[in-house]
């Protein structure tokens, strides 16, 4: 999901319009002028009023409101993103004209007939239904394929083989099959398929958090975003480092995409760090690691939580407050490891003049910042995401004009372009969503789900460590080249019942595999984030990757805390809210625990680790890492002894430098 995919702007004096279209899979974004540039924004500026007034003022049907919906997305779906990378990328053409009426079609037909299909016919189609039912199908796998890659759509016609021939799969895979009639009803004609859950969230919470990204995007936040992160961690060793860290984690919970954060936040964070000195790959593998970490931010975490709330039946809530131990674990592990490698290198921060105060930053624009606190809020009142998407569009409306800075007032023309900014970044995710759709019917009609949970399960004898490191597997192959909310819904569907059936906590399970989902934007071979990264770098993509991976170190074991501790996630075992003193000692340990993991992923603390050392303090991070009193005071009192050995050698090392630079 992005916040920021597109602009609209004036291109010339004859008023024609520009659309310049950043995009993550599929054939490359176009570049529309003239009238098509100014079709799209008018289908792109009425989704985005649609979906104010039939979240707000207008009653309206959750099917009728989806099917409405889809047919936008096949507008803006088609006319933006050409069939090939080598397709024309300044005008659509007839196929994609052809393409958007035989999916207008398949969404018109529905609109007029799903009543009478359903309470005429009394469920029972007829022909014209499924041939419109196939039209529609075949229009949505094409669209996702241009949108978000080839892999959705080959998973979604792989799920649909596997329901016709049920029969024909061996073992414990097999069952009765399903017609192909019947597959078509479940996808098109209720509300269980295409138009089902995800998709609402999609039409719903999802279109307006996107929307108050791109208006938030319109008051100037992200400059205050990056000025305040310089002013607070410029200084320090490192420091544009600690700057893209921070500046990659407030906006990435926005906008959800690593990919999309590597490319606005990157632009500006790698050219600091490779000024300070670090390496081209490194400062690649920093901001690709920092802006993964996005999707996994509270409060938004790229719109995932909203779907996650969904299949977990729980509260918003509960999601958001979830999210907040192992987010601050995952960046403090990364601020700790940028630290050690800059004191390895001997690097400085950037020098005070050309850092802004912390107070003349938040003076000139943390008005800005109340549209963020207004939203949190708000959901931490108990209202809805809908209440809280309108009020943060509102408050960030109000808080532009309430700026210094007259050039961040959100006037009706700014106000038009978020619109239509917002509507095109919903493209990616409303595709994904509607086309998952086709798998979550599949995997509950046949009890797929059920099925690779047992086998997993069996697979491993049982056995929790062997069944995690199974299940992390699966998350991350299924996960790759994905957005958010779609690698969140495939492995939610595939992944986590075999958790849950381990005994795991749901809560915990389902943080377990989106969190390796995520992560996999930064795990070779297809790590998108760090290829990005390293396209702005400079650097090899591959080593760029591996060094990324190096970084994320720590953030590959807190899924396994998490599944081992739940009130690492602030549950019980018994599925109930741990108290916050619980939170609070576990948040401590594991976060020692992290810090020695660093300093024996990267060999170094005050000077190069021996091995005892760094056996030493890889033991202390799995000691302080494990949940229990006895293990956590084992591994503290080892650390303190193991630490203050390591400080009396590193001043011996040092005096022993000292007198051999005296002497030569």
């Amino acid at each position: 999901m992005k916040v920021k995919t597109m602009l609209f702007k004036k291109k010339t004096a004859d008023d024609s319009q520009n659309i310049d279209l950043d995009k993550e899979g599929g054939g490359g974004g176009r570049q529309l002028i003239g009238k098509q540039a100014t079709i799209v924004a008018a289908f792109a500026l009425g989704l985005s009023i649609f979906s104010i007034y039939v979240n707000s003022f207008m009653n309206i049907q959750e099917i009728y409101r989806n099917i409405i919906f889809l047919g936008f997305i096949f507008v803006l779906g088609f006319f933006l993103h050409p069939a090939t990378k080598k397709g024309n990328k300044e005008k659509f053409s007839y196929v994609d004209v052809a393409l958007v009426l035989a999916g207008l079609s398949g969404v018109i037909y529905i609109l007029i007939n799903y009543s009478v299909i359903h309470n005429v016919r009394m469920s029972q189609p007829i022909v014209i239904d499924y041939v419109f039912a196939i039209i529609t199908l075949i229009v949505l796998l094409e669209v996702a394929r241009r949108s978000i890659g080839i892999f959705i759509p080959i998973l979604s016609l792989l799920a649909i083989v596997y329901a016709l021939f049920g029969p024909y799969f061996p073992g414990v895979f097999g069952h009765a099959g399903f017609t192909l009639e019947r597959l078509l009803f479940r996808f098109y004609m209720t509300t269980e398929g295409i138009f089902g859950m995800t998709f609402s969230i999609a039409t719903t919470y999802i279109i307006l958090f996107i929307l108050f990204g791109a208006f938030l995007n319109a008051s100037g936040a992200t400059k205050l975003f990056n000025d305040l992160a310089i002013a607070i961690a410029g200084q320090r060793r490192g420091g544009p480092a600690q700057v893209a860290v921070i500046s990659s984690a407030l906006t990435g919970s926005l906008s959800g995409s690593a990919v999309a954060n590597v490319a606005t936040t990157g632009t500006f964070t790698i050219p600091l760090m490779k000024g300070l000195g670090l390496k081209p790959r490194f400062a690649g593998a920093v901001e690709a690691a920092a802006s993964t970490g996005g999707m996994i931010m509270p409060p938004i975490m790229g719109a995932a939580a909203f779907i996650m709330a969904g299949f977990l039946g729980v509260s918003y809530n509960v999601i958001i407050i979830a999210a907040i131990i192992p987010a601050l674990l995952y960046y403090a592990g990364l601020i700790i490891a940028i630290d050690i490698e800059a004191k390895k290198q001997g690097l400085k921060g950037m020098s005070k003049d050309s850092i802004p105060q912390v107070w003349a930053v938040l003076k000139e624009g943390g008005i800005l910042l109340v549209p963020l606190v207004i939203v949190i809020g708000t959901l931490l009142s108990g209202r809805t995401p809908i209440a809280a998407g309108f009020a943060g569009i509102a408050a960030a409306i109000i808080a532009s004009w309430l700026t210094k800075d007259k050039e961040n007032r959100i006037t009706i023309m700014k106000a038009g372009k978020a619109l239509i900014d917002g509507a095109k970044g919903t493209i990616q995710v409303a595709v994904a969503c509607a086309s998952v759709g086709i798998l979550i019917a599949v995997v509950t009609m046949t009890g797929l789900g059920s099925t690779l949970a047992y086998n997993i399960i069996e697979l491993s004898g049982g056995v929790l460590a062997i069944i995690l490191v199974l299940v992390m597997i699966t998350c991350i192959i299924l996960s790759m080249g994905l957005p958010s909310t779609a690698l969140y819904i495939v492995v939610a569907v595939t992944a986590a019942p075999a958790l849950v059936e381990a005994g795991v906590n749901p809560v915990a399970a389902h943080f377990f595999v989106f969190w390796f989902g995520a992560l996999s934007n930064i795990t070779p071979p297809v790590a998108l984030a760090a290829y990005t990264a390293a396209g702005i770098s400079g650097s090899d993509p591959m080593k760029t990757s591996w060094t990324a991976l190096k970084l994320c170190l720590p953030g590959f074991l807190i899924p396994f805390m998490i599944a081992y501790n739940p009130i690492m996630v602030m549950q019980t075992e018994t599925g109930e809210v741990a108290s916050f003193l619980d939170g609070i000692v576990v948040f401590i340990t594991a976060l020692l625990g992290v810090f020695a993991l660093s300093i024996a992923v990267f060999n170094f603390f005050r000077v190069k680790l021996n091995i005892i050392e760094r056996i030493g303090f890889f033991s202390i991070a799995f000691l302080l890492i494990k949940p229990g009193l006895l293990t956590d005071t084992i591994g503290l009192v080892i650390g303190i002894l193991l630490l203050a050995w390591h400080i009396i050698r590193s001043k011996k090392v040092g005096a022993i430098a000292a007198q051999e630079t005296e002497a030569s």
